[in-house]
């Protein structure tokens, strides 16, 4: 295999693996939701914005005929409704990152997981030379390092439970 068809073969893989990663850092707040039943700490935004670039990516993937972002946008657009609808059953309020002065309605694992997505999905569009994929994942990193950036200014309280069990 030549060297620039595993590089290539790297990406695809690197894209696909993120982003169903990314897709499932949801369960968590699921299963939270589900156990609490409340939103406790979850926030709405990142499902419904993520839903809908799931929606556009699988139109695109359908015009260019490109299996992987067909499938990987159809698993995200299923996963994203399931979590929204959990939020709306859950939901009597909404909770604000910058009015409260809290990140602990944010998901570190989720930043994390969009960072390396949009990453991967720019790359991939750099590989294919396609500026649609390439410019359309690039707010995907711009808001995670927001995301980073009110992790560092508003950090996140430990569980007062949790510093006890550790002395």
């Amino acid at each position: 295999m030549e060297a620039g068809g595993l590089l290539d073969s790297f990406i695809y893989g690197a894209c696909v693996v993120f982003t169903l990663g990314m897709f499932s850092a949801g369960l968590s707040d699921l299963r939270h939701m589900r156990m609490t039943r409340s939103v406790d700490n979850v926030q709405f935004l990142p499902f419904l914005t993520t839903e809908v670039n799931n929606l556009g990516w699988l139109s695109y993937g359908a015009l260019k005929g490109d299996g992987i972002l067909i499938v990987v946008n159809a698993v995200g657009a299923a996963l994203q409704t399931l979590y929204i609808l959990a939020y709306l059953h859950y939901c009597p309020r909404k909770a604000k990152v910058v009015q409260t002065k809290s990140t602990q309605c944010l998901s570190y694992p989720l930043t994390i997981a969009t960072l390396l997505t949009s990453a991967s999905w720019c790359l991939y569009g750099f590989q294919l030379r396609d500026p649609y994929i390439m410019v359309s994942n690039f707010p995907g990193i711009i808001t995670s390092f927001i995301r980073f950036w009110l992790f560092w200014k508003y950090p996140q309280e430990q569980d007062r439970n949790y510093r006890l069990l550790q002395t």
